[in-house]
């Protein structure tokens, strides 16, 4: 049975565990993708989901639960997210949109189970031929197990996945649901970040997409805007607390007539991570399928806790302006 929301006391991970074998990592009790210790079982299957961030679905469901969150552009120049979860089940996430490659490629590169609903047929084609492990939306939809139409919102902005129903299913799909991982690179407990003080920052994707980051001295942590609104969850409207975030600059390319886009995600590039009110000039690196950020070749450690890592234009769209915006 898979856990929900039992948090124990923070305790950093050591920068060793980067380099313990994926057992000694369990029995350390870390979970791997947030560093934080845990006395409950680490092995749980990760699920990455597909979140629509349209306006009319925010706010979301089940985001400030996610060990990990990819946000990337898609058609409109409105960004999507790709939740990651491992140590904490939400009962509901969604909005759950509509598949992408960069976006699946990111969840298989994190052995996880992708969880969409909808895709272009060339994208279900794809999932398929490259045997991406997944749970479709299309095909329980509203079946009231795995996903719920809701009233209070329209199609295609009401698709819920209802995370108590995952395992049954992707056992049924002859998945595995349990797997070690191994972790990610942490900060050792007491250990300092570096880098100039920036306690905000503000992402313009486009003209009608701008993203906010706010460094919250007392709680240690980020909030997040979207278009001056904080992201919130629906149903507490408690604001998604951020420990990590990592702003990734990469090739963005339109490949067709529907503007669905092409995003580097393998090449590396520069980067900027922000951390405890402090932001690095950096890289980053794609390892394994796993993003990264790496300063003079060596790997930089996140903060446990949750991680945001957007990916944005290496060329900003044009009337735009900066792309990224650094303000103490």
């Amino acid at each position: 049975m898979r856990k929900k929301y039992t948090w124990i006391l923070f305790v950093a991970m050591a920068v060793l565990l980067v380099a313990c074998s994926n057992d000694e990592a369990n029995e350390n009790g870390f979970y791997p993708f947030t560093g934080l210790e845990t006395t409950e079982g680490t092995t749980d299957r990760a699920y990455s989901v597909m979140v629509n961030n349209d306006p009319k679905a925010r706010p979301q469901s089940g985001l400030s639960k996610a060990d990990i969150v990819f946000e990337m552009l898609t058609e409109g120049d409105i960004t999507r997210f790709l939740a990651i979860y491992q140590s904490m089940d939400p009962d509901v996430v969604g909005p759950v949109r509509s598949a992408r490659e960069y976006f699946f490629t990111l969840a298989d590169g994190y052995d996880s189970i992708y969880v969409y609903h909808g895709a272009a047929a060339f994208i279900d084609d794809m999932i398929q031929s490259r045997q991406i492990e997944n749970l479709p939306g299309a095909k329980y939809d509203n079946d009231g197990q795995l996903f719920v139409r809701e009233p209070f919102r329209k199609a295609p902005h009401n698709s819920y996945f209802q995370f108590g129903a995952a395992d049954e299913v992707a056992v049924e799909r002859g998945y595995e649901t349990e797997m070690t991982y191994e972790p990610l690179p942490f900060l050792a407990d007491g250990e300092e970040v570096d880098g100039e003080d920036v306690r905000h920052v503000k992402i313009n994707y486009s003209s009608n997409s701008v993203v906010e980051y706010e460094y919250d001295e007392a709680n240690e942590a980020y909030t997040r805007y979207d278009d001056g609104e904080i992201t919130i969850e629906l149903d507490s409207e408690i604001p998604i607390e951020i420990d990590n975030v990592l702003i990734a600059m990469t090739e963005h390319r339109i490949i067709d007539d529907e503007n669905r886009k092409f995003i580097d995600i393998e090449s590396g590039g520069p980067a900027y991570l922000l951390q405890r009110g402090k932001v690095k000039s950096i890289e980053w690196k794609n390892r394994d399928g796993r993003i990264i950020p790496v300063e003079d070749g060596q790997v930089v450690p996140f903060v446990p806790g949750q991680t945001w890592i957007n990916f944005v234009p290496d060329a900003p769209p044009k009337g735009v302006g900066e792309q990224v915006e650094l303000n103490e």
